[in-house]
């Protein structure tokens, strides 16, 4: 999968995309959301989690990547 590094990606779509991904995966980020601050910059904010649930992004994460 190529990587995007542009501001021509909507951050909202990116948001619910990775929402879903985390949803499938049994992962919620409460705080996930479009970082209306920077609207330029299309940046997504991926918020405070506790650390289980960081623990379990990254085996996911891992688990993808094999």
């Amino acid at each position: 999968m190529a990587h995007t590094q542009s501001t021509d990606v909507d951050p909202f779509t990116a948001v619910e995309s990775l929402r879903a991904a985390l949803d499938g995966a049994g992962i919620v980020l409460p705080s996930l959301a479009v970082d209306a601050a920077t609207p330029s910059l299309a940046l997504v904010d991926l918020g405070r989690v506790r650390a289980d649930v960081a623990l379990r992004l990254a085996t996911a994460l891992r688990g993808a990547a094999a």
